[in-house]
């Protein structure tokens, strides 16, 4: 897969990745700040590095604990 492009989506920075298959197909996929990103490409590490600050994360497991409440 090539990446194509990173958005910064929602409040919490999910990002948004789209990628290009050998055989030309578009893959999207959505990557949480709670989520590994070691295996991922350089470029896609460093910006979860940039955007997932602790108060991002610290948002996000309070949002995913409001959901379990209701």
């Amino acid at each position: 897969m090539i990446l194509t492009k990173i958005e910064v989506v929602s409040d919490f920075k999910h990002l948004q990745i789209l990628e290009k298959s050998d055989t030309g197909e578009n893959h999207r996929r959505v990557l949480c700040c709670d989520m590994d990103v070691s295996s991922e490409v350089q470029e896609i590490q460093n910006k979860a590095s940039e955007l997932w600050t602790d108060e991002v994360k610290a948002s996000w497991v309070k949002h995913q604990e409001d959901q379990k409440m209701e």
